[in-house]
């Protein structure tokens, strides 16, 4: 048995038993299962129960989060139905790369944030998200819903933090091997009696296995909201400081990662950085109107100042000029505007409509340049910054969008809703002309009860999307190349829903296809990371979650999903020769995905968590001659509870697992492996 299974079993073993000896022993006052039922407002706009919308939604507590010791968003998704999420990325090693539906495009997924989207025109904005102070976590799979538009074609992640009111109060500190620590704190601030407010505010750093590789970061986030009766009006604001000296991808040789590359080498120029600072501030209301209608409005605004220099090899060989690099400076002004009114019901029928708008410019100025580094990554080449930042990538984004959904139930076991929008949408970028589409979108479902008793059910459901969304752009110095053409995609969902033992017991089991065009894939202009349409490409599989709510406190999940990517009609240059990709599946995609998770939670008392994610086998490229096995990783922690008080001890990676999780889009053919095992010891005071 290899070394890295055994330490995984000495591990797993005495998890297993804790949770088991822990459940066995909890007093009378946690006897009875955990059972909140979520709630969501992703989909709709409005609090529904998941089960009682046609689509497939999840929703996970902040209780749950707390319980698991999440603090990044990796963390959180790990037992999500259909989802891998790999941890850094070409946005730093505080980052992530987002799958759903085994599509792994760094823009093909939606991140929300109390509704706004988080990281506007352009894409999610992961690597500066904070979990801190969190209600709960939505995951709606599929393309993003009419009232969000040109955002998404696999999922969105909606983050809900806190009402302002919350009156708890919290206070944490962690420290761990590979150099981590952080501090936190949540806490109300009661302005007036009107006014209720809420501050967070969190530091932490991270360390890696390489030395040269790190995460440094600061947040606050202020809320305050004032409700008079049925009207409410809120205001909040975010400051995000952060700083990362960036990891470096593992090369492909042939047919696997390369052997002449150590593990953790880091091929970046010394005193490499990716720097952030991101400035956000919104406000919204919400006030009763003419004939009990309801009125919200909601509007954002973001400042980002981002600056890199970093670099990559280009050349898997000990000779001159061997890497290549870039210094960069990006500013981003982007702004969030909605509006919307739902109407009261009506002969069971129940209408939203709306309008709204997300405007976004960024500008980027940088330098190329090259240099050398050792292969075997022995040591890190001092390079001067270039001091003339004489290229240029710049983008003007408008996405516009007039949307109605309504939701009618002909009989009590029914549901049936429906939206349409109308999308317009501007583009500019660099020099080049403008490029404008006008477009309709939209989704149909419906949902029908086939069996009700209280709280246990069993439901079907069945949707249809119709989506686009203008190419992404991500401020490479090669971006001037033009505009590309809008990604579009068409998808049907169907599955059942289903609760059962008096409401302890979960169940969900969909099917998808989504045939998807002009997907926006990476390519290699000049040595620097472009991006390219892929033709036509179709994602269709099967999932399958259930969900546990069991006695003192104890709550269970499991999850499967087959997914089978592949492209239809793509036409790609290797080396001279146009090479059909037609049958391939598409890269870095895996066919299985599956979890499982215990969590052992009560109010006071011995705490335990676990955790196991496998993903498969995937093809590391386009041509599907390189492929790589199917690994798991396992987490757990384990701590206790005091009324006041609570100690834990949680491991991430504890098999030290360092397979290939995401594809790199500087150079060709290099990936980012999964981070190495990390411990943490930690407390968390109630004040």
């Amino acid at each position: 048995m290899p070394n890295r299974t055994r330490l995984t079993m000495a591990l797993l073993v005495p998890c297993l038993v804790l949770i088991a000896a822990a459940a066995s022993r909890a007093g009378a006052n946690d006897e009875r299962p955990v059972s909140e039922f979520p709630v969501e407002v992703v989909a709709t706009r409005t609090p529904e129960a998941p089960h009682s919308v046609p689509a497939s939604i999840e929703v996970i507590s902040g209780r749950d989060l707390r319980a698991r010791g999440v603090a990044t968003l990796k963390d959180a998704l790990a037992l999500a139905t259909g989802l891998a999420v790999a941890p850094g990325g070409d946005a730093g090693p505080g980052s992530a790369v987002v799958e759903f539906w085994g599509l792994r495009e760094f823009d093909a997924f939606l991140l929300v944030v109390d509704g706004i989207p988080w990281g506007g025109a352009f894409n999610p904005a992961v690597s500066t998200l904070s979990l801190r102070d969190v209600e709960r976590v939505e995951i709606l799979r599929g393309p993003a819903p009419v009232t969000y538009g040109a955002t998404s074609f696999v999922g969105v992640v909606n983050v809900v933090h806190k009402a302002a009111a919350a009156n708890d109060r919290h206070a944490e500190v962690r420290g761990g091997t590979i150099g981590a620590g952080s501090g936190a704190f949540d806490l109300p601030l009661l302005m007036s009696t009107a006014w209720k407010s809420r501050l967070t505010g969190d530091v932490e750093r991270q360390g890696f296995a390489d030395d040269h590789t790190s995460v440094l970061r600061g947040h606050g986030l202020w809320r305050t909201e004032r409700v008079d009766g049925e009207r409410r009006l809120w205001f909040t604001g975010d400051v995000n400081v952060l700083r990362q000296d960036p990891a470096s991808p593992h090369p492909r040789e042939g047919t696997g990662l390369s052997s002449n590359v150590p593990l953790d080498a880091n091929y970046n120029p010394a005193k490499a950085f990716i720097d952030e600072t991101r400035l956000f501030g919104a406000l919204g209301m919400e006030r009763p109107v003419m004939h009990g209608a309801r009125w919200s409005a909601t509007g954002s605004f973001t400042h980002s100042g981002q600056s890199m220099f970093r670099g990559f090899l280009t050349d898997l060989s000990n000779t001159p000029d061997n890497a290549s690099g870039f210094k960069e400076t990006i500013d981003i002004n982007d702004a969030y505007a909605d509006t919307h009114i739902l109407w009261p019901s009506k002969a069971n029928v129940q209408v939203m409509t709306g309008t709204d708008l997300l405007f976004a410019n960024g500008e980027a100025k940088g330098a190329t340049f090259t240099y050398t580094v050792p292969l075997n990554g022995s040591s890190q080449t001092t390079v001067a910054e270039p001091t003339t930042l004489d290229q240029d990538a710049e983008a003007r984004r408008y996405f516009f969008g007039a949307y109605t959904s309504a939701e009618w139930r002909p009989v009590s076991r029914a549901t049936i809703s429906g939206g349409l929008r109308l999308n317009g949408t501007s583009e500019r970028r660099g020099e080049s002309g403008g490029v404008s589409h006008a477009r309709l979108s939209g989704q149909a479902g419906a949902l029908v009860g086939l069996w009700e008793r209280g709280a246990d059910h069993v439901r079907l459901f069945a949707n249809y999307r119709d989506t686009f969304k203008p190419a992404a752009f991500d401020f490479s110095l090669a971006e001037n190349e033009g505009i590309l053409k809008p990604e579009t995609a068409r998808s049907v969902e169907g599955g059942l829903k289903a609760r059962g033992c008096d409401g302890r017991a979960d169940v969900e089991v969909s099917a998808f296809r989504m045939d998807f065009k002009n997907l926006v894939t990476a390519t290699v202009v000049n040595n620097l990371p472009a991006l390219t349409n892929a033709g036509h490409t179709r994602f269709q599989g099967v999932e399958l979650a259930v969900d546990l709510r069991l006695a003192h406190a104890t709550f269970a999940r499991a999850s499967y999903s087959a997914h089978d990517g592949k492209f239809v009609d793509y036409v790609q240059d290797f080396g001279g020769v146009n090479t059909q990709l037609a049958g391939n599946r598409v890269e870095m995609s895996a066919k299985h995905l599956a979890s499982l998770g215990v969590t052992l939670a009560p109010e006071r008392g011995l705490i335990v968590n676990l955790g196991v994610n496998y993903t498969g086998d995937r093809f590391l490229n386009k041509r599907n001659t390189a492929k790589v096995p199917a690994f798991a990783t396992v987490d757990a922690g384990v701590g206790y509870r005091l009324e006041r008080a609570e100690f834990r001890v949680d491991g991430k990676n504890l098999g030290d697992r360092r397979d290939a999780v995401s594809e790199s889009e500087f150079g060709d053919a290099q990936y980012y492996r999964m981070t190495a095992r990390s411990v943490q010891a930690g407390v968390v005071l109630k004040y």
